[in-house]
């Protein structure tokens, strides 16, 4: 597919064109990526489409999207996970089959992938801790199996930021459990995410890291989360053009219709520009840009 229109393809409902489109589950990415870097073609990685702000120019070069694949256990205590496979399609397999650890996951947008790529969390909970080994495809074409001590894994880090590595599929660890209780946790989660984010609108999800190497210069009391310091700076409801910062959750900016990248950046600039004259604090995005943003 030539000259695709990527906002459809993402959470936030922004973003230009790819020059050429191309679909895969994890088992089909190997022989693509091999094909588009003989032919010198640039290669950008595209999960669920959440946690992402495309350029309004678009990406150049080709878009791998990783979709749908397969799930299959291979121990009693580990399940095998294609990379496409989305995070609410492995908790829905998970119940079904009685297998407890991932349940609480329930709610959480986009991908395996990309949950791997920026080690998500949620209430306290990191992707890294369920993990056991991830099979990943190097930007030469190498496929490697590394065990989780060797995925680099820290608060929204991995190793696959650093090396431009692309995840294949992970092992996930499991264990036998009740499914009605296992209905329950997810439906706790799901109920949280619909009271705390505002789920009604197109987001990316939340747009800073929250600063947690930066504590020690908060004034006390002031909490350690990228979302309330910028409630705290008056930005809560700020607008520009058809984004605006999320009354609900300032980390959540929304697409009101019509939001351009271009919107967003003004917003994330501002935002960051404003922390950091009141607080000292440099936020970074947790977003990932795709495409150019000169």
């Amino acid at each position: 597919m030539s000259g695709t229109r990527l906002a459809g393809l993402t959470t936030f409902g922004i973003g230009g064109s790819a020059d050429q489109l191309i679909e895969v589950s994890g088992a089909e990415a190997a022989a693509a990526c091999a094909k588009l870097r003989l032919e010198g073609t640039p290669i950008t990685f595209l999960g669920g489409g959440s946690n992402v702000l495309v350029s309004d120019a678009g990406v150049r070069g080709a878009v791998i999207r990783f979709h749908g694949g397969r799930i299959s256990r291979e121990a009693p205590d580990v399940v095998r996970v294609e990379a496409g496979v989305s995070v609410n399609g492995l908790v829905r397999w998970c119940i079904g089959h009685g297998l407890g650890g991932f349940e609480a996951w329930a709610g959480t947008p986009g991908t395996l992938g990309g949950a791997v790529y920026g080690n998500a969390h949620f209430q306290g909970r990191l992707m890294s801790e369920v993990v056991t080994r991830a099979c990943l495809l190097s930007r030469t074409g190498e496929i490697l199996i590394e065990p989780v001590e060797r995925l680099g894994f820290a608060y929204d880090v991995s190793r696959l930021q650093a090396t431009g590595e692309a995840l294949l599929w992970v092992e996930i660890r499991v264990h036998e459990a009740d499914p009605t209780a296992l209905r329950t946790t997810a439906k706790e989660s799901l109920t949280f995410r619909k009271r705390t984010q505002p789920l009604a609108l197109p987001s990316a999800g939340c747009i800073f890291q929250n600063p947690e190497d930066q504590r020690d210069r908060l004034p006390e009391g002031v909490p350690c989360s990228a979302g309330a310091l910028i409630d705290r700076v008056g930005l809560k409801g700020e607008k520009r053009g058809g984004a605006r910062i999320s009354p609900v959750h300032a980390n959540f900016f929304v697409n009101e219709g019509g939001a351009t990248a271009a919107d967003v950046v003004a917003l994330i600039d501002e935002a960051r520009l404003r922390v950091k004259e009141t607080f000292g604090i440099e936020l970074r995005e947790e977003i990932v840009r795709l495409g150019d943003f000169r």
